[in-house]
């Protein structure tokens, strides 16, 4: 099997890692972060660049790009913790162009695309933690389409963006909707989180809403795998670079005269950092190559690559902290930054417990030592 990559996804990789080391500064990120977490203007650069088409097909003026072209993209946004909501572009352009009606389709796509409208998932109610299939939303039809009630939370972005990819439930079946931010019915109260970014708590009553799917758990389902896979690709990226940033501490600290990186017990930490590291990646390249599949192996995998990136994440994380001591959890310092990120990565579309009982539950009979 050729796991190299592609001439045009290596010319992908590096206009993204310029833009990341040229225009996204960690000065640059930390003045986003104070004035509330989201630049339109740093996401209008990303559209500049095509990534907000990536998903979405040539005919809709996109890039019409796969699986691995996102996941190159979202390492290199990784690398520099980039807060824009990414992400949810890549969820929004592959669920409307694999569920939407063409009118849907031509309406917002091109759009999208061009970076002048931001569509984010609203799929997290209080009582269902993890499990997005738990829905209490409701929609009923009305004279001008659809009625939709409902209150999200940690909506990615939601009192910046244009529009909410929304599930609900008609009839007692989830099917998924889009719903403008500049609607009637429509509430948000927009808070900063822990890693820099935004979000928001937002409240749909009978707000007007336009059908994307009736098959919304199916159409959801697709769009959470897509979030895990490009999570998994962003969480290598953070990994990558915080490595990078353990390793020139530690050639650069002096203890005794010498830098500490002479010292073996260091050496054998940063060596098992970088194993995880490469164990994370070999998993997010295997989530990504598997988000084609069929539904129930698609699950599969994509469950077992977010179980592993989390322990990664978690591993990784930890020692950077402990080589670099004290000056790792300051906020002065770049790698608090990273170290959050990663935390909140793992908890991102279920935590590394969540998807290890994913994992157990979707065993095959055949499984397990007395098979």
């Amino acid at each position: 099997m050729d796991f190299d990559f592609t001439d045009e996804q290596e010319q992908l990789r590096d206009a993204t890692r310029k833009w990341v080391d040229k225009g996204y500064s960690f000065e640059r990120r930390r003045g986003i972060a104070k004035a509330g977490g989201f630049s339109r203007e740093a996401y209008g650069q990303l559209a500049e660049l095509g990534l907000t088409g990536l998903y979405i097909p040539e005919a809709q003026r996109g890039l019409g790009m796969g699986p691995v072209d996102g996941m190159v993209v979202m390492e290199e946004l990784g690398r520099g913790i980039v807060l824009e909501p990414f992400t949810q572009t890549l969820m929004a352009g592959a669920v409307l162009s694999g569920y939407a009606p063409e009118a849907v389709q031509s309406a917002w796509l091109p759009k999208i695309a061009s970076g002048e409208r931001l569509v984010v998932l609203a799929y997290q109610e209080r009582p269902a933690r993890y499990h997005f299939e738990k829905c209490e939303a409701k929609a009923a039809p009305a004279s001008a389409g659809w009625a939709l009630t409902a209150t999200k939370s940690l909506v990615a972005a939601g009192d910046q963006a244009d529009a909410f990819m929304v599930p609900a439930l008609v009839k007692g079946k989830m099917a998924l909707f889009l719903v403008e931010r500049a609607t009637a019915g429509v509430t948000t109260y927009g808070y900063g989180t822990q890693d820099g970014a935004r979000a928001a708590e937002v409240i749909f009553e009978d707000a007007s809403a336009t059908l994307i799917t009736l098959e919304g758990l199916t159409a959801l389902t697709h769009a959470m795998d897509i979030g895990i896979a490009a999570s998994c690709a962003e969480a290598v990226g953070v990994m990558d670079k915080i490595l990078a940033i353990t390793v020139e501490y530690l050639n650069t600290r002096k203890q005794f005269g010498v830098a500490i990186s002479s010292f073996q017990a260091l050496r054998h930490r940063v060596a098992d950092m970088k194993m995880q590291l490469e164990l994370a990646r070999s998993m997010s390249y295997y989530a990504s190559l598997k988000l084609n599949a069929p539904t129930e192996e698609r699950r599969r995998a994509l469950a077992r690559a977010k179980y592993q990136l989390g322990v990664s994440m978690r591993f990784v994380g930890q020692q950077a902290v402990q080589l670099h001591g004290g000056i790792a959890v300051t906020d002065e310092y770049i790698v608090s930054h990273y170290f959050k990120k990663l935390t909140q990565l793992e908890m991102t579309f279920g935590d590394t417990l969540h998807h290890l009982g994913e994992v157990s539950r979707q065993m095959q009979d055949t499984a397990g030592v007395f098979a």
